[in-house]
């Protein structure tokens, strides 16, 4: 590794002008960066700028994108250990860069040893203040809000972390055409009752008040990852949730076994292949209770509940959930928007949305969230 003699390292915890992006603790020795979107941003003026990045994992491994000046530059695999990554050299050492590094990969609740932490960084020049954003905007959803399918060819069909973006999906690029500051709680296959599968311990609603509450395991408990979100901190004006995809799912997956009590879940079809009645209803019932605990930590927030990405099968149940929730508290701040869905042209890696479709979906929520937001 050859560096400038100039460069100086700094802790990340000692740099003021640092702005991190993404849900986590107030911990910067080192900072962990726990969802997807998550990273740092800086206004580097220099010729040459390092971070330290600190990578583990047992199975799905990191990986980061660095963005410079809005475009991107890099992407690559965080390979496990303790190293410096070199994000710019050799350029105008006068010249102000914004530099954004961005963790790709969603939080991975079925790999207790994945980490990525940021320790320090390394300049040979001055690191500038970073001007907030006009809006926050914070995005919940599952494996479409974590980019899974938005990079690679249509014939990948692994599940493996390379297929994951947080700066090609359809958050990140509405966050850009808004001037929004955004943040992204994910997890391929989870839902806002029950997971794909019909296990019903995979729903983001249970989790939403924790820093990161679906990681498992010791280290992940000792990061932080189970504290209580510092709600005060971060106050979106628009909260943006994409669950109902999986739920959807479940009615035509095999039921789900408890293998600690034996008991068994399923979301069930009637013999002429529509939805239960009794199963429709408990996740109406989801939706109306999710948006009053969204509520609760966001007095002020517009939210949008959006859906029809791949198909539209829950969407009269959600209409349905969202307006029995605005009857019974008079939130008149609650909507349904309709994604365009994925077609053949615009399909990426994993029969998920691609690309194209990331881009359409982002330019239609765009519009409607401008007409809310002013």
């Amino acid at each position: 590794m050859t560096t400038n003699a100039n460069t100086k390292v700094y802790a990340l915890s000692e740099i003021e002008n640092v702005k991190v992006h993404g849900r986590t603790t107030e911990n910067r020795s080192p900072l962990t960066l726990f969802w997807t979107g998550s990273g740092i941003e800086l206004n580097a003026r220099g010729s040459e700028l390092w971070i330290e990045v600190e990578a583990d994992y047992d199975t799905y491994e990191p990986w980061i994108s660095i963005v410079i000046n809005s475009a991107p530059v890099s992407r690559q695999m965080v390979t496990a250990g303790r190293h410096w990554i070199c994000l710019f050299r050799g350029t105008n050492a006068e010249a102000v860069k914004n530099v954004r590094v961005t963790k790709d990969v969603q939080a991975m609740s079925g790999d207790p040893g994945c980490r990525l932490q940021i320790h320090a960084v390394k300049s040979d020049g001055d690191l500038l203040p970073v001007e907030d954003k006009p809006y926050k905007i914070e995005f919940i959803g599952d494996s479409i809000t974590s980019g899974e399918g938005a990079i690679g060819a249509k014939a990948e069909v692994d599940w493996v972390p390379m297929w994951f973006s947080a700066i090609h999906n359809y958050a990140a690029l509405t966050g850009e055409a808004l001037d929004a500051e955004v943040r992204i709680l994910s997890q391929s296959g989870w839902g806002v009752l029950t997971s794909w599968d019909n296990n019903p311990h995979s729903n983001l609603p249970d989790y939403y008040e924790k820093v990161c509450g679906l990681l498992t395991g010791e280290r992940n408990k000792a990061l932080g990852a189970w504290n209580d979100n510092d709600f005060a901190s971060w106050q979106p004006d628009v909260v943006v949730v994409n669950l109902g995809t999986n739920d959807g799912g479940a009615f035509h997956s095999p039921e789900w076994k408890d293998e600690a009590t034996g008991e068994t879940h399923k979301q069930r079809l009637n013999e002429d292949g529509t939805f239960h009645d009794e199963d429709l209803r408990a996740f109406e019932e989801a939706v109306v209770k999710f948006l009053g605990k969204l509520r609760t930590f966001n007095p002020k927030a517009q939210i949008v509940w959006v859906y029809g990405m791949l198909g539209l099968p829950m969407m009269p149940a959600i209409y349905r959930a969202v307006d029995a929730y605005k009857s019974k508290t008079g939130d008149r701040k609650v909507s349904v928007f309709q994604l365009p869905n994925t077609t053949e042209e615009t399909v990426g890696s994993r029969t998920h949305p691609g690309a194209l479709a990331h881009e359409r979906a982002a330019k239609e929520l765009t519009g409607y969230l401008r007409e809310i937001l002013s």
